[in-house]
Order: structure tokens, then C-alpha cells, then sequence
């Protein structure tokens, strides 16, 4: 562990601590910097602040730098729900709860680490830290994830996403009764200018192109069931649009404006990947796979069915 101990110039008074922080110690990229913050590895005059902590000029700064993760994912054997595996392309029924590759503070127990384990041949395909993944789900989300084991499936399955050909299908519950039968929301996602840990819908220039196409699947007296499927890939899109028109997925406490906690029974996010369509790296066959809904969504939507 590294710790260095700063001084804030009286001139520097008025901005945000991340964003100095990033400029005195230039090794340390933003995300890291905002890792170690969120992590209580830097302290302003011995007190824990935000990123977002305005300075004020004089304050004595300290920040502790452990050393970085190691480059290589290391393999940890796990059971797999295989839905689909030959010898180019792996598609997995990821459970909720489970992160898929490791990041701030999920260093152990990835779905990526347990893929290694499963195929080792996967490592050096895409990234180091994680290997094989082609596209990702948020922890909370269950269902459908795509890897490719080769690297002519990885190349293949991205530009298939980056063409927008390869079709995604969700299903979630929503707060509120949605009014129409279907609706596309178009509007840019991009990282929200307060809460850094979260996305936002953002104004044109200001975030990347998302858009996300619904459809009602069934209305309950206090809430909808959809069927969603995604355009783009933006980070938390599907969360970001609902809560945007007012319908917030339930169960999310991030976007769910107070409602994340709603006495309603199952834990986590009311957010299921259903299926995944996409055409094969070597044989060239459009190929759907689809995985069930969940027991705990089945769970959440026998309760609200009988408590009309």
C-alpha cells in the first residue's frame, strides 16, 4: 500500500476533489481515482468524502494506492447453466446476483473466472480480465449471456453487435401501468454529472445513442410486465429508460426514485435477459436461444396477479 499526503492550493479552492485529485496525481486515471474515493482510500483533513466534495483551499489531503489487480483473471471453478456450447460459442443462463467480470470491489467469484475454469482456451480471447465476454448483464439481472471461446467468434459476435444484428429480448416488471400497448424510447444515455455511480438520460451531444423498443405484455392493477428488447448496449439502459418515463424496474434501488424497496415479495431486480438471437461465427445459421423466466420473478408476478 502506497500513501502519499497532498496539499490543496488555496487556487484550486471551489473544485471537485476527484477532479483535482485526477490532475495532482496524473498515474491514476478518472475511474480509478473515483475507485479509490468510493473505497475510503482518501481522506480530506482525516474525513472521508465524496467525489464530488467541493474544496475549499488549504485542506490537507492523504490517499492510499493498494497495488493493482493482477492483469490475469485467475480461473475459479463454479457450476455453469449452459443453455447452448460447441466449439466457438458458449451461451450461459446467468443467475441474478452473480457479477460477470471483476471490477471495483467484485475482484473473486466472476461468471468470467468460472467460464476460465470451464474452458480454459477461452484466455487471451478478448480482454484478459475478461475473457470470452461478448456483452455483459448488470449483477441484478438474470438470464442470456453470450461468449465467444474463439477468436473468430469473438470478432464475429462484436461486430454483430456493433451492426445492431443481434436481437436481445427482456422481460420486466415495472412500476405503475404503462399506457401504451408499445413505445421505443430514443434518448442518449450517458454518465449522470451527479451521482457518478449511476446513467442518466442525457441531452443530445452530452451521452451515447440509446434506444430500447417495449411492448406490454400484461397490466396489473400497480404494475406492468414487458417485453423489452434493446438497440444498443448502453450501461443500465434498459433501468435508465423505464425509470425515465416513469416506470422504474422494481426491485431497482438505483433508478427506482424510492421505490426500489417496494413491499412487493423476491429479491433483486424484476430484470430477466429472455433470449438472445444471433448468427453462428462458422456456420453462418441464425441461432435463438432463450432461457425461462426465473423462479423468483415467477414468484413476484403470482403475488401481484392475486393481489388484484
Amino acid at each position: 500500500m502506497e500513501r502519499r499526503r497532498l496539499r490543496v492550493a488555496h487556487g484550486a479552492a471551489g473544485g471537485r476533489l476527484d477532479r483535482w485529485l485526477a490532475d495532482e496525481v496524473p498515474e491514476l486515471s478518472r475511474a480509478r481515482v473515483q475507485a479509490l474515493i468510493d473505497g475510503g482510500h482518501v481522506r480530506v483533513d482525516g474525513a472521508a468524502r465524496k467525489a464530488s466534495y467541493r474544496l475549499h483551499g488549504g485542506e490537507a489531503v492523504e490517499i492510499d494506492i493498494p497495488p493493482p489487480p493482477a492483469e490475469e483473471l485467475e480461473p475459479e471453478a463454479a457450476p455453469l447453466a449452459i443453455l447452448h456450447e460447441d466449439e466457438h460459442v458458449l451461451v450461459l443462463d446467468k443467475p441474478a446476483g452473480i457479477v460477470v467480470h471483476p471490477g471495483a470491489g467484485h475482484a473473486r467469484g466472476t461468471l468470467a473466472a468460472a467460464v476460465l475454469a470451464h474452458a480454459p482456451g477461452i484466455a487471451g480471447v478478448g480482454g484478459p480480465r475478461r475473457p470470452g465476454i461478448v456483452h455483459r448483464l448488470d449483477r441484478g439481472t438474470s438470464g442470456v449471456l453470450l461468449v465467444a471461446k474463439t477468436r473468430v467468434a469473438y470478432d464475429s459476435l462484436t461486430a454483430q453487435l456493433k451492426a445492431r444484428t443481434v436481437s436481445r429480448k427482456y422481460v420486466a416488471v415495472v412500476h405503475g401501468r404503462v399506457g401504451l400497448d408499445q413505445g421505443v424510447v430514443d434518448a442518449p444515455i450517458g454518465r449522470d454529472p451527479v451521482h457518478r455511480k449511476r446513467m442518466a438520460v442525457r441531452p443530445p451531444g452530452k451521452g451515447k445513442r440509446a434506444i430500447t423498443r417495449y411492448r406490454v405484455l400484461e397490466r396489473l392493477p400497480r404494475f406492468t410486465v414487458l417485453e423489452l428488447r434493446l438497440e444498443t448496449g448502453r450501461t443500465h439502459q434498459i433501468r435508465v429508460h423505464m425509470a425515465s418515463l416513469g416506470h422504474p424496474v422494481v426491485g431497482d434501488a438505483t433508478y427506482g426514485r424510492g421505490r426500489g424497496k417496494a413491499a412487493v415479495p423476491g429479491e433483486g431486480l424484476a430484470l430477466h435477459a429472455a433470449e438472445i438471437a444471433f448468427v453462428h461465427p462458422i456456420t453462418g445459421k441464425r441461432l435463438v436461444v432463450g432461457s425461462g423466466l426465473p423462479e423468483r420473478m415467477a414468484l413476484l408476478l403470482s403475488h401481484l396477479r392475486n393481489s388484484r
